[in-house]
């Protein structure tokens, strides 16, 4: 109906104050309308519900401190981090972070023939749920290194080593994404190479937190 707001972002408190005071051209639409806006806000509602008895949740729970240690990444807020360590457990118990790459499907699927050996996609097996949540977490990665002022309260609480973990891990994820996207790979490709080193920096933080009984 060519009814657009001018604001620079969506589904912020501006936007939101827009969108209550639209008029549609007829009573038909602006029934049809209101309802689809009163169920968005439900599941708006609902979701933070949800957030909020999580981390309440979270607070008690013997891994809570691989869950905060965590949200030091870029792209790892409370969700991911607990779905993470719902999925996997303790990260720090694996030897190397290529034994959770595997069990996350995150390595390239191999096939050979003779003497011959090619390497395909990767082989999406194992944990979806942690899968999904890892991908969605490394699109955040693409940006320039930096330090919100969200993430900088995050950061205050974790010791030195942690930090520098997670400073090196926005860097070469950030300069891995623009190399392979320089070099005419698919944005989606990238994202789930990504989601593999992002692996290797989740368990070297898991490994810098204290050995839980």
């Amino acid at each position: 109906h060519d009814m657009r707001d001018t604001g620079r972002a969506t589904w912020g408190p501006a936007h939101l104050r827009w969108l209550s005071e639209v008029v549609c051209a007829t009573p038909a639409q602006h029934i049809v309308f209101q309802d689809y806006l009163r169920a968005v806000n439900e599941q708006t509602e609902r979701l933070q519900r949800l957030e909020h008895e999580l981390h309440e949740q979270a607070k008690a729970w013997r891994l809570n401190p691989v869950v905060e240690a965590l949200q030091a990444l870029r792209g790892g807020p409370l969700t991911v981090a607990v779905t993470l360590v719902a999925e996997l457990g303790d990260l720090s118990r694996f030897d190397t972070p290529r034994e959770r790459m595997k069990c996350l499907g995150l390595v390239p699927s191999e096939y050979s023939t003779g003497e011959r050996r090619r390497q395909g996609s990767s082989t999406n097996a194992g944990q979806s749920h942690a899968r999904r949540v890892l991908v969605e977490g490394a699109w955040a990665s693409r940006y320039p290194a930096n330090v919100s002022r969200h993430l900088q309260r995050r950061l205050e609480q974790h010791p030195k080593a942690i930090q520098d973990i997670r400073w090196k891990a926005q860097v070469r994820l950030c300069t891995r994404y623009r190399r392979l996207i320089a070099r005419g790979k698919h944005a989606n490709q990238v994202v789930v190479a990504m989601a593999r080193e992002l692996i290797g920096f989740l368990w070297a933080i898991a490994k810098q937190l204290p050995v839980r009984p």
